[in-house]
């Protein structure tokens, strides 16, 4: 286990978090900042970036870096890595992504790309680019954002989940091949979360966890020194009651979730609290 005095030495002095300009990165960008790391806080939306890098900075008294990109696009990811360049990174949290819902029949094709590039390329491109950095450091850690719905196909997300599952495959090969370098992965399968997902992903739901509960979790995890986190009590209740279930079981309730989740009555103009899952 990692102890909170540690935490800069093992991880530090900078640590790479994606997404950070909401949800769940930001909130995990908060939890390192109060450990004492310094940020490269990456999203598309310069604006909001800053915003969060100056909260952080002055609360905690780090540095930080903004890059504004949009990592749907290989050529963003490219500059990423050439911006970051030398900087001593010794923790990366691949915690962009987004969702799509409703009938695969009626999806938007450009859309279902993008969320492959940033969901599985983005991912990939940063263990292959910074898993070889943490290597020649002697150590580190990565963090991966998977999903309940990693587990199983889910109707009405099809495509969404089983970009989960992809992360949630490939965290669990590399795990041991780490280990033996002094890499420390991380997989993160939360439930619905509070956050801008929702919105975008067009889906609605009644309970959801706060972003800050999750990170908080997450965080602790790494410092444990675990593979696997289940993160806010709810994430945790609802694999619980699914766990038990086969595989088309398990299918056939989310499929009803979702459904529950997707629909909109045609007067709607805005989709209701948003959530991640």
């Amino acid at each position: 286990m990692t102890s909170s005095a540690d935490f800069p030495e093992r991880y530090g002095p900078w640590a790479l978090v994606t997404g950070a300009s909401d949800g769940i990165g930001r909130a995990i960008a908060r939890e390192l900042a109060a450990r004492g790391l310094h940020l490269v806080l990456v999203a598309r939306r310069r604006e909001a970036l800053e915003a969060v890098a100056q909260e952080l900075g002055s609360g905690f008294g780090i540095q930080t870096r903004v890059v504004a990109a949009d990592l749907s696009s290989p050529a963003e990811r490219r500059r990423l890595e050439l911006v970051v360049g030398g900087t001593p990174v010794g923790l990366v949290v691949a915690a962009a992504g987004f969702g799509t819902s409703g009938p695969f029949l009626e999806a938007d094709p450009e859309a279902e790309s993008g969320m492959l590039e940033v969901n599985c390329a983005a991912v990939l491109e940063l263990c292959l680019h910074f898993a070889p950095r943490l290597q020649r450091r002697g150590g580190g850690g990565i963090i991966l954002l998977s999903s309940l719905l990693a587990f199983q196909g889910v109707p009405g997300a099809a495509h969404y989940a089983a970009t989960k599952a992809w992360v949630q495959t490939l965290a669990e090969g590399l795990r041991p091949e780490f280990r033996r370098h002094g890499i420390d992965l991380l997989c993160a399968a939360p439930g619905p979360v509070r956050s801008g997902f929702g919105a975008r992903a067009r889906m609605t739901l009644g309970f959801a966890a706060e972003a800050d509960d999750v990170a908080r979790d997450v965080v602790q995890a790494l410092e444990r020194r675990r593979f696997l986190v289940r993160p806010a009590m709810l994430s945790w209740l609802l694999e619980a009651s699914l766990k038990p279930l086969p595989r088309f079981a398990r299918t056939r309730i989310l499929a009803k979730i979702m459904d529950g989740m997707t629909r909109r009555p045609p007067e709607a103009a805005t989709v209701g609290p948003a959530t991640r899952i």
